[in-house]
């Protein structure tokens, strides 16, 4: 079974985002970057899967700009056998990114597509579904537990109301989230052999996919700092404060 994992490139959760300050996006300007932390769960589960012996090759994919190629690099050194970085400066939405990669999925035929649930920096929870939708393929999103077995994939899902289990036909596409998996640290020994691992580079014009924006940034702010609480000396001016100054009962 051959899995496809993709992979995107962004700023490190452990750094505070800054605004440009004419608020036209946000600041990457010497701004450490990495591996989105869902991406990261999906390819340690197509690592682990490849393991287990349920799959047979693990692909990892990233489009943007050259420097995607360091994720690249760090998902190969975790485990992945190839890479593929599609090539394109183009500001991605969603759709473009689950249309790029559909022409992928159409080019490689993996029975396994994993991918993180979303971003940490759009948030949008759009292209695992997107793709799904693209390739006309079974989807298990929000997944905390995979299992392959008899051709399908056996996908426990995290929903309001608790679990969910769900038989996939595959090929499928499987979205991560966070009790999926604990992902494991790169070794130096495998640092320095994802450097020889293929890592294929095409320009995302050869996908004929229409990169022209739906989207228009306006503006981008900061959130309002938090203002300091007050302390009340009763029951009654506290439903007096919520009627009359937060307004939030009436």
């Amino acid at each position: 079974m051959k899995v496809l994992v993709p992979i995107k490139r962004v700023i490190d959760y452990n750094v505070k985002a800054r605004v440009k300050p004419d608020n036209t996006d946000v600041d990457l300007t010497n701004v450490k970057m990495a591996m989105n932390p869902f991406c990261e769960i999906a390819v340690e589960e197509a690592i682990r899967l490849k393991e287990a012996g349920s799959a047979s090759e693990v692909i990892a994919v990233s489009i943007g700009d050259k420097a995607c190629q360091e994720q690249l690099r760090t998902a190969l050194a975790l485990g992945a056998d190839k890479a593929i970085h599609v090539q394109t400066d183009a500001k991605l939405e969603s759709l473009h990114v689950a249309k790029l990669l559909a022409k992928l999925v159409e080019q490689q035929q993996p029975e396994l597509v994993i991918l993180g649930k979303q971003s940490i920096d759009s948030d949008n929870n759009q292209t695992g579904q997107m793709l799904a939708a693209l390739t006309k393929r079974s989807q298990g999103t929000f997944a905390s537990k995979v299992v392959i077995e008899d051709g399908k994939a056996q996908v426990t899902r995290e929903v309001d109301g608790g679990l969910q289990t769900v038989s996939l036909t595959l090929p499928a596409i499987v979205t991560t989230d966070l009790r999926l998996n604990e992902p494991r640290y790169a070794s130096l020994p495998n640092i320095m052999k994802a450097k020889r691992k293929p890592l294929e580079t095409i320009e995302a014009q050869s996908l004929d996919v229409d990169l022209s924006p739906r989207i228009e940034l306006v503006k981008v702010e900061e959130p309002s700092k938090r203002e300091a609480g007050v302390i009340v000396e009763s029951v009654g001016e506290l439903v007096t404060k919520l009627k009359t100054e937060a307004k939030v009962i009436s």
